[in-house]
């Protein structure tokens, strides 16, 4: 099932790039993956961690998630997903941020699995561009900051066990380099 999603996910996200560069962004979703691995999670919660944005940004939807890989993989998708891609982009965020307060906690570690790989994304550009990169983005640097900032906090409540905390302290680290900083 795990290679299936993966070839799932690359034929959902081809033609598809990261944000202002040339990395194709199934590079996104298989990082989730690893993370997800990495940290022993059990095969649903990978491969949901690697359908993640299949629905949120691919004509895929819910129920095509849940013939191929069932309703435990579809449930966790929908839980990382943002609900209305039309919505501003401070709703879609709020909604990230209240939602997580009381997620069911596989999805919040999907959902850190995918933050991680966005803000070492960032951190690395950030490196690279300089403050241009924000450019990038719907919303500058003040806004990005507030929404990583709350997303720090809330897996700092939410999460208390290992392997997981420590991927919540290299966030923090990433969030304070990027956002801390110059």
């Amino acid at each position: 099932m795990l290679f299936k999603a993966i070839e799932f996910a690359a034929k959902a996200h081809t033609g598809q790039f990261r944000k202002g560069s040339r990395v194709p962004y199934i590079i996104h979703p298989l990082q989730v993956g690893k993370i997800l691995i990495e940290s022993d999670c059990e095969e649903e919660i990978i491969i949901a961690g690697i359908l993640h944005d299949t629905v949120e940004d691919t004509p895929v939807e819910l129920i095509d998630i849940e013939k191929l890989f069932g309703k435990r993989v579809a449930d966790l998708v929908a839980g990382a997903s943002e609900p209305n891609k039309s919505d501003s982009w401070e709703n879609r965020k709020q909604h990230t941020i209240n939602f997580l307060k009381t997620a069911p906690m596989d999805v919040v570690k999907i959902m850190l699995a995918d933050k991680l790989d966005n803000i070492q994304t960032t951190a690395n550009e950030y490196q690279k561009v300089g403050k241009d990169f924000w450019n990038r983005f719907e919303r500058p640097k003040p806004q990005q900051k507030w929404y990583h900032e709350s997303l720090r906090e809330l897996f700092f409540l939410r999460i208390q066990d290992e392997p997981f905390i420590s991927l919540v302290k290299t966030f923090d680290q990433l969030v304070q380099s990027v956002f801390c900083g110059n």
